[in-house]
């Protein structure tokens, strides 16, 4: 197993969480260890998902971490909510795939940031298992391949943040082809877990892109209408002592942000309780509407999976009342 997987696997399988639907809430531990499996493939979704390149094939894009290495995918190393995870690594070509929903479409869209501590993407658990509670609310839905792996230099963002190019390049792409969608361009948010809600959050901060533009996409706005942060990573400055909720240095803060959703387990041990809190706050200061939904239990990177933990079967839940009171739904 590469050295560029196994901080990603510590970041994304502890905990468990729910769908939306009616599912019987899994007590299975979310930590049981499982042999870690890697092949060689480029990830494709499920049935329904149509999965597009970012960028034309001519686009000459910076390399991550593992430079030409094939796209491999994999599973392993724990369960959440009593089911394994999947993954995509060594992504060079990022990709955007697109649900639509069936029936009752209500004009919005969500893209969707999975985590995987910049390391590697959740594919199922963060990204596609998502989709599918977002079309049953009449909303399109997009999850982002982004590419990975970019290591953070003692705990410094880098300058130049691919996964922060790919997440703008496709809110942009969203954009231009709302029309032909059916989506509102006013009306499309971001949901982003663990290293996605970094994104999410940077996202909403700045329209500054650090990439030639490229076409008429590029030209659209990159900040989100909405934006949904689940167990966000890498906000607080932590040598500033135990009880300081001051941001790092370098996590902007724009009055310009869109409402925003934050949800947290106070028992996570991968991101402590103190990162939500310290962006929630620089928000409210910002003046940008913001909501803070704090669980007693819930650990980290439970995604829609139901355990015997309230938040897991109550966000989604909470997310669809949110967005019916900020006029998305």
């Amino acid at each position: 197993m590469s050295r560029f997987i196994i901080p990603s696997i510590l970041a994304v399988g502890i905990a468990g969480a729910a769908c939306g639907q009616i599912i019987k809430p899994s007590t299975s531990p979310a930590n049981t260890a499982l042999p870690k499996n890697e092949r060689a493939g480029v990830w494709q979704p499920p049935q329904g998902g149509v999965q597009t390149p970012l960028w034309p094939a001519s686009t000459p894009l910076a390399k991550p971490d593992s430079g030409d290495r094939p796209e491999a995918t994999g599973n392993g190393t724990g369960l959440v909510g009593g089911r394994k995870w999947h993954w995509a690594s060594y992504v060079t070509r990022p990709t955007m795939t697109l649900y639509l929903p069936k029936g009752r479409n209500v004009g919005a869209a969500m893209l969707v940031l999975p985590g995987g501590g910049f390391e590697v993407i959740a594919t199922d658990l963060e990204g596609t298992e998502i989709c599918d509670w977002v079309v049953q609310q009449g909303m399109a839905c997009a999850v982002l391949k982004y590419r990975v792996p970019q290591a953070w230099p003692e705990g410094q963002r880098p300058k130049v943040l691919l996964g922060l190019e790919d997440a703008q390049r496709a809110m942009g792409l969203l954009r231009q082809q709302a029309s032909s969608y059916g989506i509102d361009p006013h009306k499309i948010g971001v949901i982003g877990f663990s290293a996605g809600a970094y994104l999410a959050a940077n996202m909403s901060n700045t329209e500054e892109r650090t990439y030639p533009l490229a076409d008429a996409a590029d030209r659209q706005s990159p900040r989100p209408d909405f934006a949904i942060v689940a167990y966000t990573a890498r906000m607080l400055d932590s040598s500033k002592g135990r009880n300081s909720l001051e941001l790092r240095p370098y996590v902007t803060i724009s009055p310009k942000a869109p409402p925003t959703l934050i949800f947290h387990a106070m028992n996570d041990p991968m991101d402590a309780i103190r990162q939500p809190m310290a962006y929630a706050l620089a928000l409210s200061d910002a003046g940008v509407p913001v909501d803070l939904r704090l669980y007693a239990k819930g650990g980290h990177a439970f995604g829609m999976r139901p355990t015997a933990d309230p938040i897991t079967r109550e966000w989604p839940g909470q997310v669809k009342q949110w967005l019916h009171d900020i006029g998305m739904l």
